[in-house]
């Protein structure tokens, strides 16, 4: 068993509540810009709203809340993007001594019946009539349920209204009696399989990891001189949305909201707003990196860029082995080649996103070491970082100056990490969660004599840097006994420009395979840059051949990095992605494997009965590809 423990960080300890880090703030510094909302005009501009208006703007709604009755220890639920509104309700909540229940808007009336149920809400906030209709279909079954509020519908104008006879001293006076290890959230799981579980995360579970973040690392959020600025777009339904708003109003950050996440939208706000540091997921960064690709060769400028991202890379790689004390640093030639670049092309690119990012996080899933190192080459240090919901959100960062890519970095002050024999990540520290509601078993299934079993699979180096290798309820194991963790090759399937999604099965199969979704934007770019003249059925074949191909040599890259008895073999790509409206995504964004293995059960079989027809010689040497009747492309 390998273990890494980590001094606990010098942090003034917690007296209060989430809340009080906002009325702090506006007591000190009133006029620090805490908030940017988007105007209603053409230009797309951002107004900034002050600490000392954003806490009159949660007092006058906490006045609201306790006009309608809600009390110290009630729940209420948000189903809604992240808003500005989100941000309001949930402090005013806290200030109070409410707990916030998250729910994704996107969720299922099932799913919104089970947590509204199992949480014991009070009242809901919904966004819009749809939310209305979803929470409506369950109120039957939900005595505890006394409010419903719409958001779009006036609901914070009519509760701010409601609370006039409040006197603002009341929420004072509620704000003093919440304890850090009060309940502040009940954060409940994805449910990749089964129920979503609800986890109980106290204000101490959720500050604790703001606070470390921000004592180690704050001071590489903006340039010197400049306030930090973060455009908040990751769901708040989610712990690493919540650890976002909480580092940025704990912390004195400027945040704005952006609620559509639609391509067009989310580039515009970026421009626009401008932040000085970006908090993502690995698919936000590999979808940047594919339109950087897609923009220059579109512009004709291709190679250029190709080019420019070998050398960012090659820059990068040798950056990291001098600061890691491993090799030199960058030699003349690079250092010119890279300053060459600079000019003309990283500059251009870190301009797409306002221009003024320094750094960046990526969470939620490991990010491939290789796309690291192109960010890192342009002048954009990702910062991968480690956490679950049961953990607040963070339990390991890549330490400042000591980056090691292809890592999730070190844990967190105050936090431990081991390794089980059987390879399981184990986590102890202040922002392990209480436990599960309403379940106990499954609570004390997870916490094992003061350490959180977290079901991932990783590996702790000499230097503490912890590397995640998987799910231990993903793993596959072929028919021949050997055990394969899906989600390396799946990440560097998905590196490639044409790839979407993959999904790697294999289960009591003779070897390992995928299932395929093609990036939509990328291969009509594809479809439109590639011209071998000539038209009719002929040409279209010849595409078609060479899409074959190129989706072969995505799958060999993917398997150049694996031994031969890990490697995909077979592969299929499906005519749709995987997504959390036909239920084979989480609304977090994680693969639904049970559902996707059996929505596809008879590509799958078909798949390998091919694979058996195939002789040996050929099966062993490169991963087999589609036939005619396979194409899905049209």
């Amino acid at each position: 068993m390998h273990q890494f423990e980590h001094p606990s960080p010098t942090a003034a300890s917690m007296h209060g509540g989430l809340a009080d880090s906002l009325f702090d703030t506006a007591r000190r510094t009133p006029h620090l810009p805490q908030i940017a909302r988007r105007r209603d005009t053409a230009d797309g501009t951002w107004a900034p709203m002050t600490a000392s208006e954003l806490r009159d703007e949660v007092v006058d709604l906490a006045r609201g809340l306790v006009a309608s009755g809600l009390r110290p220890g009630n729940r209420v639920a948000i189903m809604a993007r992240t808003r500005y509104e989100w941000t309001v309700l949930s402090y005013a909540m806290w200030a109070v001594g409410a707990e916030l229940v998250p729910i994704y808007p996107t969720s299922s009336h099932e799913q919104v019946a089970w947590i509204l149920k199992d949480s014991g809400c009070v009242a809901v906030v919904v966004e819009d009539e749809q939310g209305i209709m979803t929470v409506a279909s369950a109120c039957a079954s939900l005595p505890a349920l006394r409010h419903v509020w719409q958001l779009d519908n006036g609901a914070l104008a009519q509760l701010v209204e409601r609370g006039r006879a409040i006197p603002p001293m009341t929420v004072d006076s509620l704000r003093r009696i919440v304890l850090p290890d009060s309940t502040a959230v009940i954060a409940y799981t994805s449910g990749t399989t089964g129920r979503p579980r609800g986890c109980a995360l106290t204000h101490r579970n959720l500050a604790s990891t703001c606070d470390t973040l921000l004592e180690g690392w704050a001071h590489t959020a903006a340039r010197p001189g400049e306030q930090p600025s973060v455009l908040a777009f990751l769901p708040f339904s989610h712990v690493y949305g919540l650890m976002i708003q909480g580092l940025c109003l704990r912390g004195g950050l400027l945040m704005g909201h952006q609620a559509d996440l639609s391509d067009a939208s989310l580039s515009e706000a970026i421009r626009s707003f401008r932040p000085t540091y970006v908090y993502a997921v690995p698919s936000v960064f590999e979808k940047i990196y594919k339109n950087f690709l897609r923009a220059s060769q579109r512009a004709g400028h291709g190679l250029l860029f190709e080019r420019a991202a070998r050398t960012a890379t090659d820059f990068a790689v040798a950056a990291e082995r001098h600061r890691l004390g491993t090799g030199p640093a960058p030699g003349f030639d690079l250092r010119l080649q890279h300053a060459l670049y600079e000019k003309t092309v990283y500059k251009r690119l870190r301009a797409t996103l306002g221009g003024r990012v320094c750094g960046a996080v990526s969470g939620g899933s490991p990010l491939n070491r290789e796309l690291a190192l192109f960010y890192s080459g342009i002048g954009i240090s990702v910062h991968d970082g480690y956490g679950l919901t049961e953990t607040s959100g963070g339990v390991t960062a890549q330490p400042v100056g000591r980056e090691k890519f292809g890592t999730v970095g070190r844990a967190l002050p105050g936090t431990d990490i081991r390794v089980a024999d059987d390879g399981e990540v184990l986590v102890r520290g202040p922002s392990v969660f209480q436990g599960y509601v309403n379940d106990a078993p499954a609570t004390h299934e997870a916490l094992r004599d003061g350490w959180l079993g977290t079901g991932d699979l990783g590996h702790l180096d000499a230097e503490g840097y912890l590397t995640i290798t998987g799910r231990k309820k993903d793993v596959i194991i072929t028919s021949s006994g050997k055990s394969v963790a899906p989600a390396a090759l799946e990440q560097r399937l998905r590196v490639h420009p044409l790839v979407h999604q993959a999904v790697v099965v294999g289960d009591n199969r003779p070897c390992v395979g995928a299932l395929i979704t093609l990036d939509p934007e990328f291969l009509a770019h594809w479809r439109a840059a590639w011209s071998k003249g000539g038209a009719g059925p002929a040409r279209d074949a010849r595409e078609e051949n060479e899409l074959r191909e190129e989706i072969r040599r995505a799958v060999a890259a993917a398997n150049s990095t694996v031994s031969r008895p890990e490697s995909i073999r077979v592969f299929r790509v499906l005519p749709e992605p995987f997504a959390p409206s036909n239920g084979l995504m989480t609304p977090s964004m994680k693969l639904r494997r049970d559902a996707i293995v059996r929505r596809y059960a008879a590509e799958i079989e078909a798949m390998y009965q091919r694979s058996s027809r195939i002789p040996r010689e050929y099966s062993l040497g490169e991963p087999s590809i589609w036939e005619e009747s396979d194409n899905v492309f049209r």
